[in-house]
């Protein structure tokens, strides 16, 4: 089933719809997204055994949103 624009942003906040347009197509699950946001907000102890590093899609997603992020805080 595919995420929806809502589910994205509830997950990751308010970022940019070309962002959200590409984590969408990129055929990420709503456990990947858990999974971003827990290291964004970098809550991976709360995680226990799950806490592993990011990779495949949730690694993609986070690194384009840390991207945009640092970008931000450049223009800053």
């Amino acid at each position: 089933m595919a995420i929806t624009s809502d589910e994205v942003r509830r997950h990751l906040g308010e970022i940019d719809d070309h962002m959200v347009v590409e984590i969408i197509e990129s055929g990420a699950t709503l456990a990947e997204l858990n999974e971003v946001a827990a290291h964004l907000a970098q809550e991976t102890d709360v995680m226990g055994e799950m806490e592993r590093p990011l990779t495949g899609r949730a690694l993609q997603i986070y690194t384009l949103v840390r991207r945009a992020e640092d970008d931000w805080n450049e223009e800053r």
